[in-house]
């Protein structure tokens, strides 16, 4: 069979086109993802929890937010329904994330948007609403794949990390810093998404409101940051239009 029967016949490979355009963009951040995996991973470790349980927590909630957010909270041996607050807490941001979302894949079948819905990150919400959200068309098979391309191998990167983190934390020293080292990773991927003012705007709000609000208590915080940032976000770009159009 010719290759371009073979395209005509299986109409999904025409669309692998956008899995490998996922993963490409996807590349520069699979070190900060496979960073913060490591540390992760040691410090679930190093929270008193036994290898066997961190590698099945790990694969069972892909949040790292979450799990760091809820380490403490096992440890001290609070009531499991205040973990799972903290736990929604720390992750309410993918509500907003999924209803920006819900466009692009409302028309998929409820299991497989489950299955997207629990395989989205940050990371990839941003990169797919930088490529794909002035876009006019929702429903294209060529978002699914695009976006399939990027949490891939995020997916992957980061449970293979974290579990290597797992069996590695008895062997790592406090002293190698390696919480700061996720940190410089993590912004290294976010700087250069910095292209725009209304960017600049959502982040440093953000980053304002999680200062100040260290010291709230289930990190409550980090919640009240992402909605800043997001309605920094879209009032700047509001601002911006209008002075554009004046």
């Amino acid at each position: 069979m010719s290759f371009n029967r073979l395209i005509k016949n299986w109409p999904e490979a025409r669309y692998r086109v956008q899995f490998v355009l996922g993963f490409r963009d996807a590349v520069p951040a699979l070190i900060a993802t496979g960073t913060w995996g490591l540390v992760t991973g040691i410090a679930i470790v190093k929270s008193g929890i036994s290898e066997t349980l961190a590698t099945l927590m790990t694969l069972w909630v892909y949040a790292g937010s979450a799990q760091l957010t809820s380490l403490p909270l096992i440890k001290e041996g609070v009531p499991l329904w205040l973990i799972f607050a903290a736990g929604l807490v720390v992750n309410i941001r993918f509500v907003i994330f999924g209803a920006a979302l819900q466009p692009f894949f409302r028309h998929l079948s409820w299991p497989k948007r489950l299955g997207v819905g629990f395989f989205s990150t940050d990371i990839a919400f941003v990169l797919f609403m930088g490529r794909y959200g002035e876009s006019r068309r929702r429903g294209d098979p060529r978002h699914l794949w695009y976006f399939l391309g990027v949490i891939g191998p995020g997916w992957l990167i980061w449970n293979t990390c974290s579990i290597i983190g797992i069996y590695l934390a008895a062997a790592i020293p406090a002293s190698w810093s390696l919480e700061f080292a996720a940190v410089l990773a993590l912004l290294s991927v976010v700087i250069p998404l910095v292209s725009t003012r209304p960017v600049a705007v959502c982040i440093l709000a953000a980053a304002c409101v999680a200062w100040l609000g260290q010291g709230l208590p289930l990190r409550l915080g980090l919640a009240a940051a992402v909605v800043a940032g997001i309605l920094a976000g879209v009032l700047s770009e509001r601002f911006s239009k209008e002075v554009r159009q004046a």
